[in-house]
């Protein structure tokens, strides 16, 4: 691997393993998941919840090859202590966002389990892309301990992709930090691959998903430890591997007052006529980055 810079936070890198027939996508969030996490003030719990949607959101979506599409990520449940957790994902531009019940969320201590927070609800994964692709989602359940499972479940029931997921995060009490790393088994090629259904024990990925698996939380979020370095220590005995930097992430809440006004204008009169304030404006909040947006319509 040649790179003039490494990578450390805040950007993606892209890898392949052409003599396996993998690809993969490692990332770290450091001061973007603080600036996403600032516009509320979530408990513990719902703060590592979101830091590790963040990051699947960013490895899912960094899975795009048009910068126009776009990767939204929604968790829900009927009843559950989360009644809803969203990201979304467009060429580098990153937010998210958490609805709960905070007295319920206390009832369950310290650190609640992913039933606990979500009962029987599921995960609905969509990709928003231009042309003819159109927009196609796939829906599972919101079983196993983790939302990376989830994900997991998804690329294999939806894509047929066998796929490893690992995320962690660390929160100090002031300031979070979270990686994650993905890898996927491609076995004829990247484009226009044949979707696989019992090839599960083909040689090359077991290789790979053995080896992808022995990565530790402790990697993903060290700051000293570039992205480059940790795709090294797991694949250093390859013939080859190919390292490609991935897009720049920033918070990408694109609420603006015009916007609104463009939104909000296409409503029927008697609509906007129940939407009025006292004073005749329209208030819309903004769940992603907690801004009240005054609106004369």
């Amino acid at each position: 691997m040649i790179e003039q810079s490494e990578t450390y936070s805040d950007q993606l890198l892209g890898f392949t393993l052409p003599d396996r027939d993998a690809r993969g996508r490692a990332v770290r969030l450091d001061g973007i998941v603080d600036e996403i996490l600032s516009a509320h003030d979530y408990p513990p719990a719902i703060t590592h919840l979101l830091a590790e949607a963040l990051v699947l959101a960013t490895l899912i979506g960094g899975l795009l090859k048009n910068d126009a599409g776009q990767l939204t990520m929604q968790a829900q449940t009927d009843g559950g202590v989360v009644r809803l957790l969203v990201c979304d994902y467009r060429a580098g531009e990153l937010r998210g966002y958490v609805d709960f019940d905070r007295e319920r969320l206390a009832a369950l201590g310290a650190n609640p389990s992913l039933e606990a927070l979500f009962g029987k609800g599921y995960l609905a994964i969509t990709f928003d892309m231009e042309g003819e692709n159109g927009r196609y989602q796939g829906i599972v359940p919101l079983e196993g301990e983790t939302l990376s499972a989830a994900c997991e479940s998804y690329f294999m029931q939806s894509e047929q992709v066998p796929t490893l997921i690992r995320v962690a995060a660390r929160h100090d009490g002031q300031h979070c930090v979270a990686g994650g790393f993905l890898i996927q088994h491609l076995p004829d090629g990247e484009e226009g691959r044949e979707r696989i259904h019992a090839r599960l024990n083909h040689p090359q990925w077991e290789h790979v998903s053995i080896i992808s698996g022995s990565i530790r939380h402790d990697e993903l979020v060290d700051r000293e430890l570039s992205l480059e370095a940790l795709v090294w220590r797991l694949f250093h005995e390859e013939e080859e591997v190919r390292v490609q930097k991935g897009a720049s992430l920033v918070r990408g809440c694109r609420c603006s007052l015009d916007h609104y006004e463009q939104v909000i204008g296409r409503f029927p009169e008697a609509d906007r006529a129940d939407m009025r304030n006292d004073e005749g404006m329209i208030e819309v909040d903004c769940s992603f980055c907690s801004r009240i947006f005054t609106v004369a319509a």
